[in-house]
């Protein structure tokens, strides 16, 4: 367990789902950068926080742990995010009605006092917010961005300009820094450019030429990574009716060309992203005009699917938590899909061959098969005894 100080008290945070394996904390030092910053420790003198205070991207809901008391708005496009703030907020006592919680898709509040954000990692997601909230940020409101040195670079900053006001950054505490910007109520208000849309090449099976909608934050979200590629070149050739999992669906590329392929099967997207199903659903909804069925799950994995009832997990697992790099997501999509899965049931999936991942496999289902492979990507089918 690790304990949280600040001025308003002592919290007791962890990750989401809690792994005692997991040697990362639930807050970093951009967090206490901006915690300590809004005590007032920086000499700026405490902030006013009795207006609506807005928290974009709190990460494991430390921020709005820490804040609970001015009954915050939490804005996420993560549901592990969102589910480890329940937790936290529940082991340290603390009502659950004391903080809002919205996704990214949700709509934001019309007026903002305090608005701070914890910098994506994708500066297209941090796009996209600016511009859904800048309506209802005032000249008065209290803009605050946090994040570590490697995270914040002039296209960050120059965002906070365009979108919000003038701009300036701290000096760097413990490798983390704030951003700081004054609102411009003169600045003309613009919607957000995403979500976009693209042809996919003609190269990768039963969906060439076909359109892909990605909201903004999905990975590669202008353009087919080659992974996916790779993975479309590879794809299963199935037919009759049983049940598909997209599992880390993304833009929903992988399950739609599985339901084209397949038109008899039904089909769950499921991503821990907000933006990303609503992805896969618009990718989905644009490309299929048959009777299939499809349903469109945020969550944790395959953690609500009933055991043995699945025939088929495609997976392109991600190897990142935010900057840091982990196998934690991939160990746990693997042990749901081995539990989800019917006797006989196949998982398929994709991943860099650094990765090792046929090593986990094999270990996991007694079986693991290379499918395709090339220099960077190795294609894995593992099936359940």
């Amino acid at each position: 367990m690790n304990r949280l100080t600040t001025s308003w008290g002592g919290f007791d945070l962890t990750r989401f789902p809690e792994d005692p394996r997991d040697p990362l904390r639930p807050w970093d030092a951009a967090d206490e950068y901006l915690l300590r910053h809004l005590e007032g420790i920086d000499d700026a003198g405490p902030a006013d926080l009795s207006g609506t205070v807005v928290v974009v991207g709190d990460r494991w809901g430390s921020l709005v742990t820490s804040l609970a008391a001015h009954r915050p708005v939490q804005i996420t496009d993560s549901f592990l995010g969102q589910e480890a703030t329940r937790a936290n907020l529940a082991r340290n006592g603390i009502d659950a009605d004391a903080v809002r919680l919205l996704s990214v898709r949700d709509l934001p509040p019309e007026r903002i006092d305090v608005l701070l954000i914890r910098v994506p990692k994708s500066l297209a997601l941090l796009e996209d917010q600016l511009h859904r909230l800048a309506p209802a940020v005032h000249a008065d409101t209290v803009v605050v961005g946090t994040g570590m040195v490697t995270e914040i670079h002039t296209s960050t900053l120059k965002l906070f300009e365009r979108i919000l006001g003038p701009t300036r950054t701290s000096l760097a505490v413990k490798k983390a820094r704030l951003i700081v910007c004054t609102p411009d109520p003169q600045l003309a208000r613009v919607p957000s450019p995403w979500p976009l849309h693209y042809a996919l090449p003609a190269d990768v099976g039963t969906l060439a030429g076909r359109t892909v909608t990605n909201h903004a934050g999905i990975f590669c979200a202008e353009r087919l990574d080659i992974g996916t590629r790779f993975f479309l070149r590879g794809l299963p050739q199935r037919h009759g009716p049983e049940r598909v999992v997209d599992l880390g669906c993304g833009n929903g590329v992988i399950g739609t060309a599985a339901a084209l392929a397949n038109p008899e099967a039904a089909l769950t997207f499921v991503d821990e992203s907000f933006s990303a199903v609503a992805s896969a659903e618009a990718t989905y909804r644009e490309n299929i005009v048959s009777d299939a069925k499809a349903e469109f799950v945020v969550g944790d994995g395959l953690s609500g699917v009933p055991d043995g009832t699945v025939d088929l997990v495609l997976n392109n697992p991600p190897f990142h938590s935010h900057q840091a790099t982990t196998d934690a997501t991939a160990r746990r999509m693997f042990g749901g899909s081995r539990r989800a899965l019917r006797p006989g049931g196949e998982l398929w999936v994709i991943g860099n061959r650094h990765l090792g991942y046929h090593v986990r496999l094999r270990r996991l289902f007694g079986n693991c098969e290379i499918v395709a492979s090339d220099p960077k990507f190795v294609l894995l089918r593992a099936v359940k005894g």
